[in-house]
């Protein structure tokens, strides 16, 4: 009889003991399972949100702007934002990889009505471009319309208390342009919207791209150039690219960046890591249970491996039998925990998990709906990891048991 074969009929020997050694591990691996397509599609939420409202995979602006981001320079902006656009869509190497290419500006005002003044933030782009990037037509409320003429804007509902304004009344704004002149525009409410994020509701709103090119003296110009990919693991690749591309096209002085110099970045990184680390530890927690079990069975057979080995069977003979079993029990509970783990991981990248406003910790407007991963090599690693971790753990108590002195074995009982 192969070593196999008898663990196999050793473990079915005491079937309610087996049983719950295989459960065990099955909970152990269904919680890793479903721990990393929870954290996984939680992480690529998180780069979603974050780069669609912020920089983009990859953004380009002028060297000056970069330093002095933070002041929102309109003198820095890119002179033709239009032609930086379509020669990144023309990048070698990112035939079919590009999801949108959007021209944006950001510039800051004062905002005054006769009842108060106030702060605020503009942004600007295309309004259809935007309905997929910073969504506030999701948010917008009952009453309100989206941008769809010149000269509408939307605004946050608690900006627009704040300046006694409301859908309908007229919004001047005054901001200073390009060329350091004053640049003057009156917009329209269209409409409010009200994200739950304080910084948004209550210092921002939002023009089409025209309107600001008009309002700060631009031209065909933005501060930035956000591009989206299909697969945002590829942003370091395509910023090289693109940069490659943009100086072959005649726009030699831009800065190009990859999200992944952000610190968004830095904690997705440390998410992973730890996500990593919790696997490990549940898993070797998991298959503990296997090697109280696999003690017990030594205590119970000690005879029986006194006989073995008085009839010539090795020491390194026992230590396989008594290790493929603890395996066995790792590869039945890991393989069933593996498969239960990624149907319920594809049913949530189906249907996706609610997570309420957990999202807005960002402070930025963000999809609340987790679409978890479901990543079959990691999957196929997680149950390596398991059985690995039931070898390990029932490796002792099988060295013990090969250990025995066969004449002691036969008379401890």
């Amino acid at each position: 009889m192969t070593t196999l074969a008898m663990a196999l009929r050793n473990l079915g020997r005491n079937r309610r003991r087996t049983f719950l050694a295989v459960l065990s591990v099955f909970i152990a691996m269904l919680l890793v399972v479903f721990v990393d397509g929870f954290m996984s599609g939680y992480q690529d939420s998180a780069t979603r949100n974050f780069t669609k409202n912020t920089t983009g995979h990859v953004n380009v602006m002028t060297a000056e702007y970069r330093t002095r981001e933070r002041f929102m320079p309109s003198s820095a902006a890119l002179p033709d934002s239009d032609a930086v656009s379509a020669a990144i869509r023309r990048t070698p190497g990112l035939e079919g990889r590009i999801d949108q290419v959007t021209a944006r500006v950001s510039f800051g005002v004062v905002l005054s009505s006769a009842s108060a003044t106030k702060v605020a933030l503009g942004v600007a782009g295309d309004p259809v471009e935007e309905r997929r990037l910073l969504m506030l037509d999701k948010a917008l409320l009952p009453g309100s319309a989206y941008l769809g003429k010149p000269r509408d804007v939307i605004m946050g509902k608690k900006l627009a208390d704040t300046l006694g304004l409301g859908v309908g009344d007229d919004l001047k704004v005054i901001a200073e342009k390009a060329d350091y002149g004053i640049g003057f525009r009156k917009f329209r409410i269209v409409g409010l919207f009200r994200t739950g994020i304080e910084g948004v509701d209550g210092s921002m709103f939002m023009v089409s791209l025209d309107d600001a090119r008009t309002l700060l003296g631009l031209g065909k110009g933005a501060t930035q150039v956000l591009v989206m990919l299909k697969d945002y693991g590829e942003s370091d690749r395509a910023a090289r690219l693109i940069a490659k591309q943009l100086e072959s096209s005649g726009f030699p002085k831009l800065s190009v960046q990859s999200w992944t110099s952000t610190d968004i970045a830095q904690f997705v990184k440390l998410s992973a890591g730890i996500s990593r680390v919790i696997q490990i530890i549940v898993n070797f927690l998991g298959a503990f249970i296997i090697s109280n079990i696999m003690t017990m069975a030594l205590l119970e057979r000690r005879r029986e491996i006194g006989i073995l080995k008085s009839m010539g069977m090795r020491r390194t003979t026992i230590l396989r039998l008594f290790l493929a079993e603890g395996t066995l029990i790792g590869v039945l509970g890991s393989a069933a925990g593996a498969l239960v783990g990624a149907g319920i991981n594809l049913y949530f990248k189906i249907n996706g998990l609610n997570l309420g406003n957990a999202m807005m910790a960002t402070g930025i407007p963000a999809e609340n709906v987790d679409h978890f991963a479901v990543r079959p090599l990691a999957i196929l690693g997680m149950f390596a990891l398991g059985v690995l971790a039931a070898a390990v753990v029932a490796y002792l108590p099988s060295r013990r048991a090969a250990r025995l002195n066969p004449i002691d074995a036969i008379r401890s009982v």
